[in-house]
């Protein structure tokens, strides 16, 4: 079956002390509702950008590792699900449901399938 990447897109400020009881109840029913289904492959949060560690290839071949995210950008993933969904259509409907639940902006993509 298809894998979907469902990210939460989360502003560059956010705080996540600031998510309530209702907000953690609701991300928690969403999760056991895509495990009840066969849905969930994975799922996780992330630590803020502040904390990410970039690495890149130098022409001399060695590899720099910098602190803070790849990119510099007003939004950052904050958390995902690995899904398994018949189609894209399906793997929206949980996007729709993520959206609600966490409060945020989300994104639906598909892994690409090598052979």
């Amino acid at each position: 079956m298809p894998q979907y990447l469902v990210a939460i897109h989360h502003p560059e400020n956010y705080d996540p002390s600031l998510e309530d009881d209702a907000m953690i109840r609701d991300i928690g029913q969403l999760n056991e509702a895509m495990k009840a289904a066969g849905a969930r492959f994975f799922a996780g949060g992330l630590e803020s950008p502040g904390k990410a560690r970039s690495l890149r290839k130098q022409s001399d071949g060695k590899v720099v590792v910098t602190d803070g995210p790849y990119i510099e950008s007003k939004e950052h993933i904050g958390g995902f699900w690995i899904l398994e969904a018949a189609d894209m259509d399906a793997a929206l409907a949980w996007g729709r449901k993520a959206v609600v639940a966490c409060r945020a902006p989300v994104e639906v993509r598909a892994f690409l399938r090598h052979s």
